[in-house]
């Protein structure tokens, strides 16, 4: 089941999230085995890792790199330790916003809605999007070099 973002969540979540701090997104990346485009079957066919990588990922960079956004990690999925049953993810990554005001101000914009979108939708089966702040560690709880 493919979940999307939706005006509920981003009001619900900017309701709950400090709008003075860093908004770190947890991207958990399921891919299509084909990119799977509604309006833009000009393109050629190719997997979905194809799409999110060499497609949405240089669209979304145009529209969110001037606003401070910037990739902190990403990694591929070895293994789910502790996971539902059936739960399956290829990718995982973190992107820093500067606030959710901006993550916000972003997904909403025609600009990422006409170039990027179209390609992040063509190529994941399904996806995850957490939106985490920073916690500050007491210094009694620190690790200790």
């Amino acid at each position: 089941m493919f979940v999307d973002i939706d005006n509920a969540s981003l009001a619900m979540a900017g309701s709950s999230l400090p709008g003075d701090q860093p908004i770190f997104m947890i991207n958990l990346l399921r891919y299509r085995n084909e990119a799977l485009y509604r309006d833009k079957s000009e393109l050629p066919a190719c997997c979905g890792r194809e799409a999110y990588f060499t497609r949405y990922v240089p669209a979304f960079r145009k529209i969110a790199t001037p606003q401070g956004v910037r990739p902190t990690w990403l990694g591929s999925v070895g293994a789910l330790l502790v996971a539902a049953q059936g739960e399956a993810w290829h990718d995982a990554a973190i992107v820093r916003y500067p606030d959710f005001a901006t993550f916000r101000a972003i997904v909403l914009s025609s600009d990422y809605r006409r170039e990027a979108e179209p390609h992040r939708l063509a190529a994941l089966a399904d996806w995850r999007l957490i939106a985490t702040t920073e916690v500050q560690v007491p210094a009694d709880l620190q690790p200790r070099a």
